[in-house]
Formats: C-alpha cells, sequence, structure tokens
C-alpha cells in the first residue's frame, strides 16, 4: 500500500473489478478515517448530511449506500437520525462502520447489481463518494431508486468530470425523461479534499424518487 492519503485515494480509484475494490478497501479500512479527514480535510460527507437534513425529516429511514466507515452516518447522526441502513462491497470498511454504533442495520451489498432490499424501502439515500471511477455504474441508480419510496430523495456526490465522462449525465437525464426521479436541489463545486487534491471538486445533486 502506498504512503500519502492521496496516493491511498487513486490506488484505490484505479481498481478494474469489484473484487479488487473490496480487497483494496479492506486493506485500507484502519487507516481510513484519519487518511481522509486529517490528511486530506475531507468535507464530503458532512456536505451530503446536511443536504439530506434540509430535504428529509430526522425520523426518517436513510440508507447510506457505499457506507465505508461510516462518516456519513456519523454525520447524520449529529442531525439526529437515529434510523440508519449501510451497505458495502468492503467487509473490511463494514466493521469499521460497525464500530461507530449510529447504524440500525449493515449489509455488504455491491452497488450496480441487485440491492436486497424490497421496494419502496427508505425514505431518503445518500450516496457519498461512490459514484466514481471504478466504483459504483450510472446503471446503479436505478436499483437506489427502486428502494427509495415515492416523494422520498436520493442525496448524493459526484465529480464534475465523472458526471460527463463516464455516462451519469445522459443516465440521470433517461431517469428524468421516464418520469422515475425529479430535481429538487443542487449545489456549486465544492472542494472537497482541501489538503490534498485541489482538483477533487463534487456537486451534490439531490432528486425525488416519483
Amino acid at each position: 500500500m502506498t504512503e500519502r492519503p492521496i496516493d491511498r485515494v487513486h490506488w484505490v480509484y484505479s481498481s478494474t473489478t469489484n473484487a479488487e475494490i473490496a480487497e483494496r478497501y479492506d486493506a485500507w479500512a484502519e487507516d481510513y478515517d484519519t487518511d481522509l479527514e486529517a490528511g486530506l480535510g475531507y468535507i464530503d460527507p458532512t456536505i451530503v448530511s446536511a443536504y439530506v437534513a434540509k430535504h428529509v425529516a430526522n425520523d426518517s429511514r436513510v440508507l447510506d449506500a457505499g457506507v465505508g466507515t461510516g462518516l456519513v452516518g456519523v454525520a447524520l447522526a449529529l442531525h439526529g437520525f437515529d434510523d440508519l441502513t449501510g451497505i458495502d462491497l468492503s467487509r473490511g470498511m463494514l466493521e469499521k462502520a460497525a464500530e461507530t454504533g449510529v447504524y440500525g442495520e449493515l449489509r455488504q451489498m455491491t452497488l450496480g447489481e441487485t440491492l436486497y432490499f424490497a421496494s419502496d424501502t427508505f425514505d431518503a439515500i445518500a450516496c457519498v463518494g461512490t459514484l466514481t471511477e471504478g466504483h459504483a455504474p450510472p446503471s446503479s441508480l436505478d436499483e437506489l431508486i427502486r428502494v427509495t419510496r415515492p416523494g422520498g430523495y436520493i442525496v448524493f456526490s459526484i465529480r464534475p468530470d465523472v458526471y460527463v465522462n463516464l455516462g451519469f449525465a445522459e443516465k440521470i437525464e433517461a431517469l428524468i425523461a421516464a418520469h422515475k426521479w425529479a430535481l429538487a436541489d443542487s449545489s456549486d463545486e465544492v472542494l472537497v479534499m482541501p489538503q490534498g487534491d485541489p482538483s477533487a471538486t463534487v456537486r451534490v445533486w439531490v432528486y425525488r424518487a416519483l
């Protein structure tokens, strides 16, 4: 494993298979929080959780899709959310998320594949740092919509270059045209790793399931 926090980010994002992603996140799990928060000043979970809180009552049932070590859940808990479910493909990350004590349920699942929840299960979904290169594909949005109740919200962050170049823009517009969801809110570009990568900007998007 490489040493600098930003190198570890790029190392994981260069994965080419789900098995490789899971293996690399397992290896990184112990140092993940320190690397991102202390090493890179990572603020993406804080921003996305604020948008969830803006649109969704804190007694809502929320899915953290791509839970990692639970940074999003901890941020949501600060807003008073206490009905949180998390999924991730990495067993090591799920074990670290469990240590936060904020999740009622944690399950190993892979975005881009079928999610083993009934349709209309959640009031909201938060997805942070997962809709990106080498990770969840645009097709994963179909399942996120399916498991969100009509009128619920899907809140996600995505890099502008990923949005344009990896098929997300086309998929999102297709879902709008199919009346699967509607845009509810969005942010300006935000620098989310100010101490390590001046190019790491995201926008937060909020869609309401129809």
